[in-house]
C-alpha cells in the first residue's frame, strides 16, 4: 500500500516547516516535519488507525500525534490518502467539511 499526499496536505507540511525553521531554526523544522511524514508513512502497514469521522466526509480518518498535530486521512484498497495535517488546534473538522 501506497501513502499519497493531497495538495492540501503537502502545503501544510511546508507551511509547518516554515513555522518551525523561523521559530527554532532549519534542523529542528526537518526533525519534527521528518517526523510527521515518518508517522504517516507508517500508516501504509496498519491503514485503519484512528478515528472514523463519516460526520465530516465518507471514509475520513483522524489521529493525533506528539499532542500538537492532527492527521487526517482516507484508505482505499491500493493507498493512504493523506488529507490534512493540522498543527496547534487548527479547525480539522471545518477544513475537511468545507470540501
Amino acid at each position: 500500500m501506497k501513502v499519497r499526499y493531497s495538495p492540501t496536505a503537502a502545503k501544510q507540511l511546508q507551511d509547518l516547516y516554515d513555522y518551525v525553521a523561523l521559530a527554532s531554526g532549519a534542523d529542528r523544522a526537518n526533525v519534527f516535519v521528518g517526523s510527521i511524514v515518518d508517522y504517516c508513512e507508517r500508516l501504509a502497514a496498519f491503514p485503519r488507525r484512528g478515528t472514523k469521522r463519516d460526520d465530516l466526509r465518507p471514509g475520513v480518518r483522524i489521529v493525533g500525534f506528539k499532542r500538537r498535530v492532527t492527521i487526517a486521512f482516507s484508505v482505499a484498497d491500493t493507498a493512504v490518502e493523506i488529507l490534512g495535517v493540522f498543527y496547534g488546534g487548527r479547525s480539522f473538522e471545518s477544513a475537511l467539511a468545507d470540501k
